[in-house]
């Protein structure tokens, strides 16, 4: 790769019960990656500020002993919680990225779902009511 990042091929809009979405341009095999997300890194100091705003939704703990937070440029602060996602995004802490890669198989025009605890089979809690089939949306 040369450095430059090429847009996503993805899509957002509104879903029926979870805010605005992330949707697949096109189908995606597991470990296809899906989108290179830039984030912008903050310390603690400034992710308390962050904490009283509607950012605190949208950023990532950061660092490998998550030390801070991260706001994830592209759709990277877009893609919707489940604790069954289609996708898994990893942090790349060298570079300041946060990469989207299928988990499995996704059709095109399918909500890409990252699970926000962690990786795909983690269950542990997160900060809003989880329902089955899905989540309330933090959009």
């Amino acid at each position: 790769m040369d450095g430059s990042l090429k847009p996503a091929a993805v899509f957002v809009r509104r879903t029926e019960s979870r805010g605005l979405g992330v949707f697949a341009g096109r189908a995606y095999a597991p470990g296809d990656l899906i989108e290179v997300c830039p984030v912008i890194v903050m310390d603690s100091e400034e992710s308390r500020h962050l904490d009283q705003t509607e950012l605190f939704n949208y950023y990532f703990a950061w660092g490998e002993r998550e030390e801070g937070v991260a706001i994830a440029l592209g759709y990277g602060s877009l893609y919707n919680h489940s604790y069954h996602p289609n996708a898994d995004h990893i942090p790349d802490y060298a570079h300041n990225q946060i990469r989207v890669y299928a988990y499995r198989p996704i059709g095109e025009g399918e909500e890409i779902t990252i699970n926000y605890a962690g990786r795909p089979g983690c269950r542990d809690p997160v900060w809003f009511s989880v329902h089955e089939g899905g989540s309330t949306t933090r959009n």
